[in-house]
């Protein structure tokens, strides 16, 4: 495993994914981007369990771009695990959703998370809304 994990991608809709993962290699080498298409891949990761027992936990993301509409566990609690555990909960967690939805915003703020952007439509505002995310969360803003 990568000991430079800059990314946590946890998307279901394999063509926002993919244009996600075009967009983000561009401001990240691809090998520390790591995609998961369901909310209970997410949490087996970030907490080093099943498929990913192996990995080390030590090494986690520094951003996680986290879907809300999610198969098996939705991002809303994918969300409160990661900031309920002590290990996770400083990671920032950018919503990236299509939900417009006032109740997912204010319960996603509610549990933590750092910021809340709806997909654009738009192919070139969905890449550079993308772009924008991953250079501020990983360049400009400072972490503990």
């Amino acid at each position: 495993m990568n000991n430079n994990l800059d990314i946590l991608l946890v998307e279901d809709n394999p063509d926002d994914a993919s244009l996600a993962l075009r967009v983000l290699k561009k401001v990240v080498p691809r090998e520390n981007i790591v995609w998961v298409n369901d909310g209970a891949e997410a949490l087996d990761f970030m907490f080093a369990k099943r498929a990913y027992a192996d990995r080390d936990p030590s090494i986690q993301p520094r951003l996680i771009l986290l879907d809300l509409k999610l198969p098996k566990r939705m991002g809303v609690e994918v969300l409160e695990e990661i900031k309920a555990n002590a290990s996770t909960c400083e990671i920032p967690v950018v919503v990236l959703t299509s939900s417009k939805q006032e109740k997912d915003l204010a319960k996603c703020y509610k549990l933590g998370a750092n910021s809340y952007v709806v997909k654009p439509i738009d192919f070139d505002q969905f890449t550079e809304a993308a772009k924008n995310i991953s250079t501020y969360w990983l360049m400009v803003n400072q972490v503990p």
